[in-house]
């Protein structure tokens, strides 16, 4: 099993754990952007060189910046989000697909988001990657699946993870996800394990959600109007007071 991460003290530490636990099982650790293919390229051949050949592909980077798209940087709160959510996740799928097409088999589990499902406020670009990967999982499902190449796509809710920890904590409202509701990375890594071994096109996780998120994409005045009275003016208080008192007229004589 090969880790690839963009930390490598991280992915040494987590590499001793799991071989302390998994003996004789051989796991490598590859420091790993998946902006630049060059690194994903090594990383395929280094796994190819160790292990022969590559069943399954799982791929789980991203990050969240979050914030209205007004106060987005175009580079690191922008860009970086496509490259690495979406992007990242095309090429890397990009570079195992030949050696699973040459052996007829194969498992690519994609990493989604609930935020794949329906969009909310601050959530703009990191929802369009998401969005992006169903459309991805979609269309390479059904080109790959004809070579024994199995595409699933996995929808998580929000995880107890430091995802976003930065923009979550500049929030006025306070606004976060309730600590009961978060997912387990545990949980998480178990749905992970399940779509490799019994792929299908795609997992929503909680699966209580389910019902929530048709209601939503039902009815999305209902998501616009909670959306805008309970998070986007309390977020923005003091822009729009502001802006009020620009527009009041000079009322000295």
């Amino acid at each position: 099993m090969a880790l690839c991460a963009r930390r490598g003290d991280r992915l040494d530490s987590i590499r001793a754990d799991l071989e302390s636990q998994h003996s004789p099982q051989q796991f490598l650790a590859l420091p790993l952007d998946v902006r630049r293919y060059a690194d994903i390229e090594r990383a395929v051949a280094r796994c190819l060189q160790s292990f022969g050949r590559l069943d399954v592909l799982v791929t789980s980077a991203g990050i969240g910046v979050l914030d209205f798209l007004d106060r987005l940087d175009p580079a690191n709160g922008i860009a970086a989000q496509i490259e690495t959510n979406l992007t990242g996740a095309i090429l890397l799928a990009r570079a195992v697909l030949p050696h699973m097409i040459r052996r007829r088999s194969g498992s690519i589990v994609l990493v989604g988001s609930l935020a794949g499902l329906i969009a909310m406020p601050s959530y703009s670009i990191y929802a369009a990657t998401k969005f992006g990967l169903m459309g991805f999982a979609d269309g390479l499902r059904r080109e790959a699946g004809v070579w024994g190449v199995r595409v699933s796509l996995l929808l998580p809710g929000a995880v107890a993870t430091d995802f976003a920890a930065p923009s979550i904590a500049r929030r006025r409202s306070r606004w976060r996800t309730p600590r009961a509701l978060l997912l387990s990375t545990a949980s998480v890594g178990e749905a992970v394990a399940d779509l490799a071994e019994r792929p299908r096109a795609m997992r929503i996780i909680p699966g209580w959600m389910a019902p929530i998120l048709w209601l939503g994409r039902a009815a999305p005045w209902l998501v616009d109007l909670v959306a805008d009275r309970f998070f986007v003016r309390r977020e923005r208080a003091a822009e729009l007071a502001s802006a009020a008192e620009v527009r009041q007229p000079d009322e000295r004589p």
